[in-house]
């Protein structure tokens, strides 16, 4: 079930919200003024904040702030502030969406189903196109890898053979299977290839990691991803 949270200090407005919500399946928290909303978003999960600006304590534009430095969230503003200046602003401060009071719950509602299936949309993408572990990134569509917020340059091969490690991730493979899967074809005698680049690999991703090891060797067979 996803769960919404309504900061809002009009207990009237907010519980009609909370009605609509939870008739269409959602679980509703409700809080009323900008601080308790903003500790329920630090100590807790929600999927989508709904988020009034005018807020006893902190305001919404302050927890706009807060919320684009430290979470992935959707938010609709709802506001009794129709000014244009207002609307940019919360976007511009990353809202997703600004609904202007009085409003229908029936647009409400049909806005969070919009905004939660986008969102979800997004996520499945970002999934497919990024293996994650520990501080490593791994871009698949772009070819680029971070260590945290930091790029680290791989050429061509150091890359696939770091992808198709990090695709496979636990599986023990020996040299001649990697050289096979990324060079395309039989190692013959010649294994070397493979250990030259995986010590580049691990030179490059490894140093800055705090003793934090990716791939592993296994003596005796070969290698394997970590995770």
């Amino acid at each position: 079930m996803k769960r919404i949270l309504i900061i809002e200090d009009d207990k009237s407005i907010s519980e009609l919200q909370k009605d609509y919500l939870e008739m269409s399946g959602y679980e509703v928290v409700c809080v009323f003024d900008g601080d308790a909303g903003l500790e329920h978003i630090k100590t807790d999960k929600f999927d989508l904040v709904i988020l009034d600006l005018m807020l006893p304590q902190k305001g919404g534009f302050d927890i706009l702030k807060d919320i684009a430095d430290s979470k992935q969230i959707p938010v609709l503003i709802v506001s009794a502030k129709s000014d244009e200046t207002y609307k940019i602003k919360g976007l511009n401060l990353g809202a997703d969406d600004y609904i202007t009071k009085p409003f229908s719950m029936g647009e409400l509602v049909a806005r969070v189903n919009s905004h939660l299936k986008t969102y979800e949309r997004f996520n499945s993408n970002l999934k497919k196109k990024l293996i994650r572990t520990g501080a490593l990134s791994i871009d698949k569509e772009d070819r680029r890898v971070f260590i945290e917020d930091n790029e680290i340059l791989l050429p061509q091969k150091e890359f696939d053979l770091l992808l198709f490690l990090a695709e496979n991730p636990n599986r023990v493979f020996s040299k001649e299977e990697l050289f096979e899967k990324v060079w395309g074809y039989d190692a013959l005698s010649d294994t070397t290839t493979i250990t030259v680049h995986i010590a580049r690999i691990r030179e490059k991703i490894e140093t800055n990691c705090e003793g934090r090891q990716y791939i592993e060797t296994v003596w005796g067979t070969g290698y394997r991803f970590k995770i």
